[in-house]
């Protein structure tokens, strides 16, 4: 099919497997695990349902990564699932997911991890309050309400982190792979101690004895009737889980994408699920309930060391979570700019942005429209609504490469497949089954948060089209 794409530019493939499973680990470990379980005790009233939760999201998490192991390995090129959908639906839905993620989802999840690690920094500098200084409220209808817009301490700063992330990243991908698989590291002994000391010298024994107790689960025990609730609850915990997709991305750079793109997606998310469910075990063993469901802005990690630590705790986890963020935010913009780069050379982005820097062969100009909008975001106070609305949409994005896995078994039965996926055909049929129920879920109990993201999704269809229109109607690669 003709096609009016640009030559093709050469990535530097210095990406290794350790390297490509630390950003995995980096991309999905940001602030989540150390906040959200105090939501979703609220929405669940139980010790018990709070793990079953994290459980649930861990395994079909670990489900979808197994499932893209094969489309990774089949296409092993820079856009990862922009590239998959594209390939066994049709462009549009590769355009739709790439629009939504440039929209909100890479963007949005960047600027929230960006004023997090600002937000900590506040704990050792209480100077970067949160105080807008320059800008206003704007009052939106319930459920989005007053958004409050412009400069703060701590929006300036995290705009600060983005800005110096996106620079090292534009100086080449060795260098920022280098950092990533440090602070990967260093986050992820963090939290590691914080279990041991949780399960060790922070044991609190009345805490144990009533989480683990007669009212570990509900008091009319497991009924269908918890089926929304504990759908609903998984916002939180999936997007805690999620950006394990995002190594995919930069398939190009991987030094064996083949073998390298399916191991690092296993490896990552098993690694970070058994590391997630013993840090939610360790808070149960050291706080009751009700004291994670009420800890102070959320930050139950905080109030669990504390409870172990003292005040000294709290500047423990501050600095914890501040190298977490910023090593989270470091994978999320290094493997983000690839899929924006990859709808560049289809004619369905920038055209500037499909070329890479002559001298450090990284997709700078994604890399700075990257950045800038991303820090529209920070600087607009939306990103915490926007990432609710987008919730149920990027789980839709889910159950569509699935859904792509079996069209392409249809369509090109006989591609090269260097992975197939285990257990074809339950295990991607299950995990379909699992993710459309999770999004029913959503849909019942949160339907304005749900229809707001499948609304953000939509727009992208006329976007689409004006654009195709507008670049000559060409936006097919060559296969």
């Amino acid at each position: 099919m003709a096609t009016t794409q640009q030559p093709q530019a050469e990535f530097v493939r210095v990406i290794s497997r350790l390297d490509a499973t630390a950003l995995v680990v980096g991309s999905m470990i940001g602030s989540g695990i150390f906040i959200v379980s105090a939501q979703i005790i609220r929405d669940v009233h139980a010790p018990g349902l709070l793990l079953l939760v994290w459980a649930i999201a861990g395994v079909v998490t670990l489900m979808g990564a197994l499932t893209y192991g094969e489309l990774a390995a089949m296409f092993p090129k820079a856009g990862g699932q922009y590239v998959y959908l594209r390939e066994s639906i049709s462009p549009l839905f590769g355009y739709l997911y790439g629009w939504t993620l440039f929209v909100v989802i890479q963007t949005g999840t960047i600027a929230a991890v960006a004023v997090a690690f600002a937000r900590f920094s506040g704990v050792l500098f209480p100077a970067l309050t949160p105080d807008v200084f320059l800008g206003g409220t704007i009052n939106f209808p319930q459920p989005i309400g007053p958004i409050t817009v412009g400069l703060s301490p701590q929006r300036v700063l995290a705009v600060a982190s983005i800005v110096v992330l996106t620079w090292v990243n534009v100086r080449g991908v060795r260098t920022a792979a280098f950092i990533q698989t440090s602070l990967t590291v260093i986050k992820t002994a963090a939290l590691a101690g914080l279990v041991v000391l949780g399960l060790t010298i922070g044991r609190n024994a009345a805490a144990i004895a009533e989480n683990f107790g007669a009212a570990f689960w509900p008091a009319g025990g497991l009924t269908l009737a918890l089926v929304p609730v504990i759908g609903a609850a998984m916002v939180g915990s999936l997007f805690s889980m999620d950006a394990w997709n995002n190594v995919g991305f930069a398939g190009s750079e991987l030094k064996d994408p083949k073998r390298d793109l399916p191991f690092a997606m296993g490896a990552g998310v098993l690694t970070v699920t058994v590391l997630y469910m013993l840090a939610n075990v360790a808070y149960l063993s050291v706080l009751p309930a009700e004291a994670i469901a009420a800890a102070p802005q959320d930050r139950v990690a905080t109030a669990a060391l504390k409870a172990i630590l003292g005040d000294a705790g709290l500047y423990v986890m501050a600095v914890a979570i501040m190298i977490s963020t910023f090593g989270c935010n470091n994978g999320l913009i290094l493997s983000g700019a690839r899929v924006f780069f990859a709808m560049a050379r289809d004619n369905l982005f920038f055209r500037s942005a499909g070329v890479l820097h002559p001298k450090y062969k990284t997709p700078s100009v994604a890399l700075v429209v990257q950045a800038l909008w991303t820090s529209v975001l920070c600087l607009s106070g939306t990103y915490g609504q926007l990432l609710d609305f987008v919730i149920f949409a990027a789980l839709v994005f889910y159950m569509l490469t699935a859904a792509g896995l079996f069209a392409l078994r249809a369509k090109r039965p006989d591609a090269e497949r260097p992975v197939r996926v285990p257990g074809y055909p339950w295990l991607p049929a299950v995990y379909l089954l699992l993710t459309t129920l999770i999004a029913l879920a959503m849909l019942a109990m949160k339907t304005t948060y749900s229809a707001l993201g499948l609304l953000c999704v939509l727009l992208g269809v006329p976007v689409y089209f004006l654009w195709r229109a507008a670049t000559g109607g060409s936006s097919e690669v060559g296969r």
